[in-house]
């Protein structure tokens, strides 16, 4: 594929006003063309996390944890099939960078996201 062609691929194309009507879109509203599927913003990831007695974190991906600056619970759709029971910990580590945690109590596993 030239330079060209993968600048086509990336401008905005704009429907014609037949196709802006099927769509439901209104005149002079740019379509951009699907390029694959996007990751959501600051999605969960695993973490390795060792924790104290208590359960709050002592290391975040093999780095100290110097503050916990917040801990919370979400207990969420205990009614349905898929549901939500979280410890979060909002945290400050060694090397200054704050991080969000939580444990996932159904699937007993730890994630990060950035704070």
């Amino acid at each position: 594929m030239s330079s060209r062609e993968r600048e086509a691929d990336t401008r905005p194309a704009t429907l014609s006003r037949a196709e802006r009507e099927r769509a439901g879109a209104g005149l002079g509203e740019t379509w951009f063309p699907r390029t694959g599927t996007a990751g959501r913003l600051n999605a969960p990831r695993p973490a390795l996390v060792e924790t104290e007695f208590d359960g709050a974190p002592r290391t975040v991906n093999r780095q100290q944890v110097a503050l916990v600056r917040e801990e919370w619970r979400v207990v969420d759709r205990w009614w349905t099939e898929d549901p939500v029971d979280r410890r979060y910990f909002e945290v400050v580590l060694e090397s200054g960078q704050n991080v969000c945690v939580y444990r996932d109590q159904e699937a007993r596993s730890w994630f990060s996201q950035n704070a």
